[in-house]
């Protein structure tokens, strides 16, 4: 979810006014003497993989950087609750030498100058061992990570700018996940379940979702997805490499009013599942658990509507969410025995999408094209789980007062039909404010075929995506089709052409008209008798590298202060003498600003328990029971002091003894400009 706050309407409302072919043929011969292969080739029957995984701190700036999800731009981070990661998976099958990267990251959105810079790098180390076509990308969708690092204006306009430090974090992180993976690629094996998950997602557009046509609908017994499909990767000699599922949910059960860095519900199970597997997030070589997204785009955590997600608070949601998923996935990678079977393989390609010209059978009959792109009026809504301003459904079909007449009349393109345009980012210059050459995908492993799309797809289009590549890849063995949402670039939302019509929040954010699902459908179908087929695919237009045209509004830390009398690290409110479990433990520090030391593979605390002589730490900032808050303190005369607030809600589990609160962190001088790490500890408290 991506919205215009209340505070940019007056604005975006003035800014208002202001190349692919026709379908290849299909070769029917080629296409059978490939399933011959696939059947009889090197690769039929294989369960023989070489798999491995990697994880790697892509967490940002822990203060005063705008979030991305939400686009409030009263919501600046203040803090740490989950530490963000990027688990990435590289599968290769020997028997025709090909592989795949898959990475999921906690982030809100894959942005183009992502992509660009991870392949960039993996093919400086790798050479051509990895490139577009065979590295996937994909964002778990949290709402709760810091923002600025897109290339592209729109993403960028509520975090006032670029931000290189937070660009940085994630490209890095994102290249050192693969480069584990890499390095401990390893004979195996993968196996595959699924199962349906209830009561932990609804349909936040359950009139839109209605527009689609009843028989279609009827094939469906509920209007969200609740399959979650598992991939458990294995070593020959027995390891637990890790696992992949995707299940479709928005990582919204944290509220736009949050300002704690969060991985929220996908990111909640990936840690509770690499809890229970012992996972080491400072080793190169440990145990990965993503759960990766998929076509989400109407379906909310929030069971109980609106921002309700049944919980006393958004944590609590947060937990209930994830422990939900994380319950069913390890039910899923416990019974999982079926073998994944086949080759792994890719296919990607570059799609121009504001100049799709559609054939007649992916649209109503007739010839279509897709529009520059433009948001709609009801984006500036938002969705149930992040209401804007204003009220859904603002479709010029269905207004009819003479002011909504004359807003249509003079905002809509009769390419973008229903649709009265709030902005058009197509038409930004010097360069759009939103991505229009954008990258499809689809990657085999084995059985399953796994669908990047670089948007949030509806439930519906996300059926028919699927539905289409499975009529394709069937006959070649494949059983499965998962869309990975989302990935590799971001240009808003996907909805059927139904759903368009009621211009509800998700299709007021689809880019490119009301035919973007079906030009996304004929360009998909490609890529899949392209792999089916054995052929070959057109790389596409290339996308614009933006690197060098950022601009911010943003300032770094000019220094930090504290009083005379005082060091960085002395305690301004202590611990108790002693606590119960369950109790909170909270211990406020004079701080440093946590733009000078990311600290990424690292923590800004450390909870410890004594033994012997010595200290054990039991918990960092990544540990669901802990919290890092940063805040300002305006102490006179500079008005650049830091407090650092540590909190530990003691486990109704922890081993009695004496403990205490570490915090670590880092200050800038004034006067020269260096940068000085510090460490700070609470008084010994007894835990009985």
């Amino acid at each position: 979810m991506l919205r215009l706050s209340r505070s940019l309407l007056p604005w975006a409302l003035a800014l208002t006014l202001g190349a692919c072919g026709p379908n290849v043929p299909f070769d029917e011969e080629a296409a059978v003497t490939t399933q011959e292969a696939a059947l009889t080739g090197p690769c039929a029957g294989n369960t023989s993989f070489q798999v491995g995984s990697g994880i790697y701190d892509i967490t940002g700036p822990a203060a005063e950087l705008g979030m991305m999800g939400y686009a409030m731009l009263d919501q600046k981070t203040a803090g740490i609750h989950q530490r963000l990661r990027a688990r990435a998976f590289v599968v290769a099958s020997p028997c025709n030498g090909k592989r795949v990267a898959f990475v999921s990251a906690d982030a809100g959105q894959i942005f183009q100058g992502v992509k660009q810079q991870v392949v960039e790098r993996l093919k400086a180390k790798y050479g051509t061992l990895y490139s577009d076509e065979n590295v996937l990308l994909s964002a778990t969708h949290t709402h709760s990570g810091p923002g600025g690092f897109s290339h592209y204006a729109l993403y960028n306009l509520t975090i006032l700018g670029y931000d290189k430090q937070n660009f940085e974090a994630i490209v890095d992180g994102i290249v050192q996940s693969i480069d584990r993976a890499h390095t401990n690629l390893a004979p195996g094996s993968i196996r595959i379940q699924s199962g349906d998950l209830l009561n932990a997602s609804i349909n936040r557009s359950p009139e839109a979702y209605l527009r689609n046509p009843s028989p279609e609908r009827g094939q469906h017994a509920y209007d969200t997805d609740k399959k979650m499909t598992l991939l458990r990767l294995q070593g020959s000699d027995g390891a637990e490499v890790g696992l992949i599922n995707w299940f479709a949910v928005h990582a919204t059960s944290m509220g736009n009013d949050n300002l704690l860095i969060s991985g929220d519900n996908k990111g909640y199970a990936s840690y509770l599942f690499e809890k229970a597997k012992g996972t080491n997030y400072t080793a190169a070589k440990t145990f990965v658990a993503a759960f990766a997204q998929s076509n989400e785009g109407d379906v909310t955590p929030n069971i109980h509507g609106g921002t309700d997600g049944g919980g006393a608070n958004d944590f609590e949601s947060t937990e209930l969410s994830g422990r939900k998923q994380y319950d069913l996935a390890k039910v899923l990678y416990d019974g999982a025995t079926q073998l994944v079977t086949g080759a792994v393989d890719a296919r990607h390609t570059y799609v121009k999408m504001d100049e799709v010209q559609v054939a007649p059978q992916y649209t109503d009959g007739t010839a279509r094209t897709t529009c520059e792109a433009a948001i709609g009026i009801s984006m500036l809504a938002g969705a149930e789980d992040g209401p804007g301003f204003g009220s859904e459904g603002a479709s010029c079909e269905e207004i009819k007062d003479m002011w909504g007449a004359f807003t249509c009349a003079v905002t809509t393109t009769s390419c973008q039909a229903e649709k009265p345009v709030v902005l058009e980012m197509g038409t930004m210059s010097p360069y759009p404010w939103t991505p229009e050459v954008l990258p499809l995908q689809v990657v085999t492993l084995g059985n399953l075929a796994v669908v990047a799309v670089p948007f949030e797809m509806t439930t519906m289009s996300g059926r028919r995506l699927r539905q289409t590549v499975l009529t394709q890849l069937a006959p070649i063995g494949v059983n499965q089709v998962v869309i990975a949402g989302l990935s590799n670039a971001y240009a808003g939302y996907l909805v059927t052409r139904e759903e368009y019509a009621k211009q509800d929040y998700e299709g007021a954010s689809t880019h490119f008209g009301p035919w973007t699902l079906a030009a996304v459908q004929q360009e998909t179908e490609k890529l899949a008798a392209a792999l089916r087929a054995g052929t070959t695919v057109a790389p596409g237009p290339t996308p614009r590298d933006l690197r060098n045209e950022q601009t911010t509004l943003q300032t770094g830390v000019v220094f930090d202060d504290k009083l005379l009398w005082v060091d960085f690290g002395s305690v301004v409110t202590n611990a108790n003498a002693s606590y119960t479990r369950g109790q909170a433990v909270t211990v406020k520090f004079w701080g440093g600003h946590p733009k000078n030391n990311l600290r990424r593979q690292g923590s800004f605390l450390q909870v410890q328990r004594k033994s012997g002589t010595s200290w054990v730490t039991v918990a960092q900032d990544w540990d669901w029971e802990t919290k890092y808050r940063w805040e300002r303190n305006n102490c006179v005369p500079t008005m650049a002091c830091s407090h650092v607030t540590i909190e530990w809600k003691i486990p109704s589990n922890a081993t009695p003894g004496t403990y205490r609160i570490r915090h670590d962190g880092d200050w800038k001088s004034g006067w020269d400009g260096l940068i000085r790490s510090y460490t700070g500890y609470s008084r010994e408290f007894t835990v009985n």
